[in-house]
């Protein structure tokens, strides 16, 4: 008979696989793969096509038919370098009524629970379906969740989705999205003394950072509209996070690069913040132009998640709700995979354990007490599945 492991041990083995987004993720994806099958549970897996080494796993129990639960979690996680940990990141470890490791609140916890839920609905018999996805790339950009969802219709359809990013169990029902650019501005080198016969790249690219800093002085100023007074900010905000360029202090710059990036509230559209976007640009290659025809400005756009918007009719929230009791409302201002849900047309909740304020941080954390939340929460789910 296959071994049950519980949630911790469970956790133990998803945290020793250092599934950082930029390397491989298919061992934890094998390993999960192997030991859903030794529990009569047959999976799928949808292979990232440029990046065969990275791969989103999904899987369903229950009768086969439409209406389940599905819970969506990430195998991936963020770097430790430069960070100073004091425990082994990628090996769990008990002090202080914690468990610290990579991954434990950012969302090894939850997986862990989630796969631990699915057995057990196996095990125990469920008439509504449940079933489990987990997908690469969340922590580049949601950028797995896509493929995943689309590979994920060979299942029967569910209903309800709760993703488990780390809410401390509280129910999550909008946050921001957002379109990020890498801008690359192309200059014509001069002698600096002879900078009016050239093109400095930085120069023009920092022109389009001053427009970024108008538009969030205008944009705070702004009495909120409709959901943007939901958020913390209440309005869409643009950020340039890195800038690169320029090879001497006495040459005006052949090149600037640096990341644009926007973080829309629910209400407002990527494709308006697009159209923004590539309007200015262009006005500046224009102006660039009149004195070198050489210069322009390429935008490529490296990160886009919609926006996810509070709905009325939400069954994945009143699920939740129901299970924790809690009726707060809680809107976030950094991105999940529930917006890609939500566009794909099933009711989505965000409610995980574990506090986001500790993600992405050296010596990152779940408390027993929030991990412990969790696995009720599981039970309560599979209670009413029943």
């Amino acid at each position: 008979m296959a071994e049950v492991l519980s949630p911790r041990a469970l956790l133990d083995k998803l945290v020793s696989f250092p599934t950082v987004s930029r390397d491989t993720n298919l061992p934890l994806i094998d390993w999960v793969q192997d030991y859903l099958a030794s529990h009569g549970i047959e999976a799928g897996r949808h292979v990232k096509p440029d990046e065969p080494e990275k791969a989103a796993l999904f899987a369903h129990v229950g009768p086969w038919e439409e209406g389940g639960v599905v819970l969506s979690g990430h195998t991936d996680v963020v770097p430790v370098d430069g960070q100073d940990w004091s425990t082994d990141p990628f090996c769990v470890t008990e002090k202080d009524g914690r468990l610290y490791g990579r991954g434990t609140t950012d969302m090894k916890g939850f997986d862990a629970l989630a796969i631990w839920a699915l057995v057990e609905a196996k095990r125990r018999g469920v008439t509504r379906p449940l079933q489990i996805a987990l997908s690469y790339d969340e922590e580049i950009g949601c950028a797995g969740a896509p493929p995943l969802i689309e590979a994920m219709q060979v299942l029967p359809r569910a209903a309800d989705v709760i993703v488990g990013e780390p809410t401390m169990m509280k129910a999550v029902t909008g946050h921001k999205g957002g379109v990020t650019y890498w801008v690359h501005v192309h200059g014509f080198e001069v002698h600096s003394s002879l900078l009016h016969t050239g093109v400095s790249a930085i120069m023009w690219g920092a022109e389009m950072i001053c427009w970024a800093n108008r538009m969030n002085a205008e944009l705070q100023a702004a009495e909120p509209q409709g959901m943007a007074g939901l958020f913390d900010p209440p309005y869409t905000n643009v950020h340039v996070g890195q800038i690169h360029g320029g090879t001497a202090h006495n040459i005006a710059a052949k090149d600037c690069e640096f990341g644009f990036g926007y973080r829309v509230v629910p209400g407002e559209t990527l494709d308006q913040w697009r159209r923004l976007t590539e309007e200015k640009a262009a006005d500046l290659a224009a102006q660039m132009q009149q004195i070198r025809p050489e210069a322009r400005i390429e935008l490529e756009e490296k990160f886009s998640l919609p926006p996810f918007a509070p709905e009325e009719d939400n069954s994945a929230e009143a699920l939740v709700r129901q299970i924790t009791g809690d009726n707060s409302e809680n809107f976030v201002s950094y991105g999940t995979e529930a917006s890609h849900f939500q566009v794909a047309g099933y009711k989505a909740v965000v409610c995980g354990p574990g506090s986001i304020t500790v993600a992405h941080q050296p010596d990152e954390y779940i408390t027993f007490a929030q991990f412990e939340e969790g696995q009720r929460f599981m039970d309560r789910l599979l209670e009413r599945l029943a």
